[in-house]
C-alpha cells in the first residue's frame, strides 16, 4: 500500500491505564480506511494518539513519510492531518458560516478558503441555505454536516472522522455516508472510526478491527465483513 499515514507499534493510555498495545496500521492515499470494534476497544484513543491529543508512550506516527509522533495537533493540522472529533465540538453561539471559517485557521487552509467553502456548500447545500443560523439551533444531522464541513475547510490531505453517525437516525446517517462516498470518489483520503459496522465496511476499502487495544484482524473491507469469526467475536453482528 502507498501509505500516507502509518502507525507502528503505538502504545498509549491515560494516567497509568494502558489502552493501546502495539497498534500498527496504514491509511492508503485516496482510499477510505475504517477502524471498527466494540465500545471501549480503543478506537477514539487511536485517533487521539495520531493527532497528538494523547501522547504515544511507544511507537511512531508517520505522515507522508515524516515522523510526526511528537508534533502538536496544531502542527499536524498545518501539514494536512485533520480530525473531526467525536461529539462535533462546534461553537454553538456562532453561525454556520463562522464555524466553517474557524476550520480554515491554518496558513495552508486560508490560502484556499473560498474554494473550500464552495466545495463544502456543494457537498452540503443545506449548510449554505442556513449559513447565518447559529450552530446550536441546528438538528443533530445538520450539526454533523457542519462538523465534517469544518474539517474540509482545514484543507485536509487525510480527513479523520470519529463516530460519524453517533446519535443520528439511520436515514440521516445514510445521507452522511453518501456524502463520504462522494468525497472518496473525488479523491479524498479518509480514515473513519464508526459504530455502524455495516455501513462502514460497505463503503470503505480497507478495515482494521480493534479489540482490547490491539489490532485483531485487518484486510479488505469486504473480506472483513464476511468473516464469521470477526463478526461474532469482535463486532457483535
Amino acid at each position: 500500500m502507498s501509505a500516507v499515514l502509518e502507525l507502528t507499534g503505538v502504545e498509549t493510555g491515560y494516567g497509568e491505564v494502558q489502552v493501546l498495545w502495539g497498534v500498527s496500521m496504514q491509511v492508503e492515499q485516496g482510499k477510505m480506511t475504517t477502524l471498527v470494534g466494540a465500545n471501549g476497544a480503543g478506537k477514539t484513543t487511536t485517533m487521539r494518539a495520531i493527532m497528538g491529543v494523547v501522547h504515544p508512550w511507544k511507537g511512531t506516527v508517520r505522515f507522508q513519510g515524516q515522523d510526526v509522533t511528537n508534533l502538536s495537533a496544531h502542527d499536524k493540522a498545518q501539514l494536512g492531518l485533520v480530525l473531526v472529533p467525536e461529539g462535533r465540538q462546534l461553537f454553538s453561539d456562532m453561525t454556520i458560516e463562522e464555524n466553517l471559517a474557524m476550520g480554515a485557521y491554518s496558513k495552508r487552509a486560508r490560502q484556499s478558503l473560498d474554494a473550500n467553502l464552495k466545495k463544502v456548500y456543494q457537498f452540503f447545500p443545506r449548510l449554505e441555505e442556513r449559513k447565518k443560523q447559529k450552530a446550536g439551533t441546528l438538528s443533530g444531522g445538520e450539526q454533523q454536516m457542519l462538523a465534517v464541513g469544518r474539517g474540509l475547510m482545514a484543507d485536509p490531505l487525510v480527513l479523520m472522522i470519529d463516530e460519524l453517525s453517533l446519535g443520528l437516525a439511520p436515514v440521516l446517517a445514510q445521507g452522511l455516508f453518501a456524502t463520504l462516498k462522494q468525497l472518496k470518489d473525488a479523491g479524498m483520503t479518509i480514515f473513519l472510526v464508526e459504530q455502524n459496522v455495516y455501513l462502514a465496511l460497505a463503503l470503505s476499502d480497507y478495515a482494521y478491527v480493534l479489540a482490547e487495544g490491539r489490532v485483531k484482524i485487518e484486510g479488505p473491507s469486504h473480506e472483513v465483513a464476511h468473516n464469521d469469526e470477526v463478526r461474532e467475536a469482535y463486532l457483535g453482528i
